[in-house]
């Protein structure tokens, strides 16, 4: 394989001016108008936006969408994350449940990615209130798939096990990057190895249920290091793999170090498929929640 990855030093090179294949059309259509109306009138935070994806004209443009809970201040400051950073001060709508699934039985949607930002200012970290939207929109849309992108709960089982008992249909977890780099590109608060643990306990808690993660590449990683990757997410029994390149939100966070070309996504995708995933999604323009009903295709 000749894919070659530069390593990431401590004053890597910016690259502020994006390839050819990473620009997309500015959103527009009825699908994603009624999508945008929908989420403004309920009140609704969206990964979608808050994380700048590229994904958003195609995604609400065919009415699908990653919700986002707990609100929009999240109490970690990983640093290649464009979601508001803060104190949350233990604020907590618990009516956003019921919200979230109306929105999905008026939308007509049969797969929802659900997401939160990170609630360490709750003892439970928000475990409850997944939960309690998980179920809501499985009461309220009993053929509705729901995936669910967790965080790490600060490694606590007990509040994980609280999410998993809602039984959704796929756990997810990202490692965001190689070990080596996660320290300097995640919250001092995540760490890979305790990634790994939640992805472990998920899967041997329900091993009939996918889980899934994700990386991002073009923060310096090396072939080596991300070939372990995937065989760490392996070991630990992950379906699916998920690999898109990192593109800097703000010049406050970390600079892109490369733009991985698509071939380049291509041969690492197959690298992954040979390691036996049941399902690899490997593009630039890749997300964690990207094409994420297409694992129940295959």
């Amino acid at each position: 394989m000749s894919i070659e990855i530069n390593l990431l030093t401590d004053a890597p090179p910016r690259h502020s001016r994006k390839p050819d294949w990473l620009r997309v059309t500015l959103p527009h259509g009825d699908d994603y108008e009624r999508v945008k109306a929908k989420v403004n009138t309920l009140t609704l935070n969206t990964v979608c936006k808050e994380a700048a994806c590229p994904n958003l004209a195609e995604c609400w443009g065919a009415g699908t969408a990653t919700i986002m809970i707990l609100g929009d201040t999240c109490t970690r400051g990983c640093r290649f994350c464009n979601v508001k950073t803060g104190n949350p001060r233990g604020i907590v709508d618990w009516m956003e449940p019921r919200r979230v699934a109306d929105a999905v039985k008026d939308l007509g949607w049969t797969y929802l990615v659900l997401t939160a930002v990170d609630r360490d200012d709750l003892a439970d970290g928000g475990a409850l209130i997944f939960a309690d939207t998980v179920r809501a929109i499985h009461e309220t849309n009993p053929n509705a798939r729901v995936e669910i992108l967790s965080g790490d709960y600060r490694g606590d089982v007990n509040a994980l096990d609280i999410v998993l008992d809602a039984k959704p249909d796929v756990f997810a977890h990202n490692l965001e990057t190689v070990a080596r780099l996660s320290p300097r590109v995640r919250d001092k608060r995540a760490s890979y190895e305790q990634s790994l643990r939640i992805l472990d306990h998920a899967k041997k808690r329900a091993p009939e249920r996918f889980t899934k993660t994700s990386i991002m590449l073009g923060l310096g990683e090396e072939l080596q290091e991300l070939e372990k990757t995937m065989d760490d997410a392996r070991s630990v029994g992950v379906d699916i793999f998920t690999m898109g390149q990192y593109l800097q939100p703000s010049k406050k966070h970390l600079p892109v170090v490369r733009f991985i070309p698509p071939a380049e996504f291509e041969e690492v995708g197959s690298l992954a498929r040979s390691k036996g995933f049941h399902q690899v999604v490997s593009s630039p323009l890749s997300r964690s929640s990207y094409h994420a009903e297409q694992a129940f295709t295959k």
